[in-house]
């Protein structure tokens, strides 16, 4: 099969790129390495994917441009099966502070996918969504039909996204699936989250900081669950049209996050508090029912058994991802 990523050297998106390409797949990416974050750790799942292509037999092409070039999505699209549109610019907090940005990349930047996939009519749109669509609960856990009310311009051009896709299926005829992703992390992640953070810190001596009360709960989700389910997208159609929650077992506070991995590092830390930031969720939590039913969808890694992977990760490639070892 003949997939393209968008974004495919992010997080996600690289890690779904290592998968399919490992497994004899034949992966474009494009990406424009915006610097949100330390590119050189999009360059370090760039290569990581390359490898996974030589051992696997599947074929890798890096393609540096923006979603936002008309030309280039049209191009791409045509020679491909399957597109996973994972580029965006992501946070939250980004999105605050430049709401016209986020909408131009993650609105703008979907409908040139869309208008191109429609010209040429690959087999699934796979979109990324996320759990910030949601906003404030009115029951917990998530379901897929409870009210969308984000609360940041970032959940906002993901809601738009994703109901640009759904009406791209039923008006055009466009196979479209658009995952919403809980918090999703796992090595590679952007180290510019949470867990990142409280890691980092403690692996140093620093307290980790946590910004408001610490009562929000986050659904963390490990990503090897998610990159599972997009390469059964590759051929499954049964999820065609639809939008999905996928979430992890369970959720978890995140003074409880912080706990927890202050204590797998250095437990005689103390935790240190900040002003709550704008536009993050108070709580999130999922109900995987409807991805378990249509795609079979079992997370397999509870919350702190994925703390504990993620440290050892962490500890073993702290040379090249930390940014204050890569800084100092």
């Amino acid at each position: 099969m003949d997939a393209l990523i968008t974004g495919g050297a992010g997080f996600i998106g690289g890690h779904i790129a290592e998968q399919l390409a490992g497994n004899g797949n034949d992966v474009t990416v494009i990406d424009n390495f915006v610097p949100y974050y330390d590119c050189g750790i999009k360059r370090h799942n760039v290569e990581t994917c390359r490898e996974a292509a030589e051992r696997g037999g599947g074929r890798y092409e890096l393609v540096e441009a923006s979603i936002t070039s008309e030309a280039v999505v049209d191009e791409l699209i045509a020679d491909c099966d399957v597109v996973y549109h994972q580029a965006a610019q992501a946070g939250v907090r980004k999105s605050v502070d430049e709401p016209a940005l986020v909408n131009e990349y993650n609105v703008t930047g979907t409908i040139n996918v869309l208008e191109s996939a429609r010209r040429h009519n690959p087999d699934r749109v796979v979109f990324a969504s996320s759990s910030s669509v949601y906003g404030k609960p009115e029951y917990l856990p998530y379901d897929e039909a409870h009210p969308t009310t984000p609360v940041s311009p970032y959940g906002t051009s993901k809601l738009a996204g994703e109901q640009y896709a759904r009406v791209y299926t039923e008006i055009y005829g466009l196979p479209t699936v658009s995952l919403r992703y809980f918090t999703v992390y796992g090595p590679r992640m952007r180290p510019n989250m949470a867990m990142t953070n409280f890691v980092s810190r403690c692996l140093h001596g620093e307290p980790p900081v946590v910004y408001g009360s610490g009562e929000q709960t986050r659904d963390f989700t490990y990503v090897d669950d998610i990159r599972r389910v997009n390469e059964q997208l590759l051929t499954v159609a049964r999820a065609d049209g639809e939008i999905l929650n996928l979430g992890s077992t369970d959720n978890i506070d995140v003074q409880t996050l912080a706990e927890t991995i202050r204590d797998e590092i250095d437990p005689q830390l103390d935790i240190v508090y900040d002003d709550r930031r704008k536009g993050d969720a108070e709580h999130t939590h999922a109900d995987v029912s409807k991805a378990n039913e249509l795609l079979d969808y079992e997370p397999t890694v509870d919350i702190r058994s994925g703390v504990r992977m993620f440290i050892n990760w962490y500890r073993e490639n702290e040379a090249w991802y930390d940014p204050l070892v890569r800084n100092s």
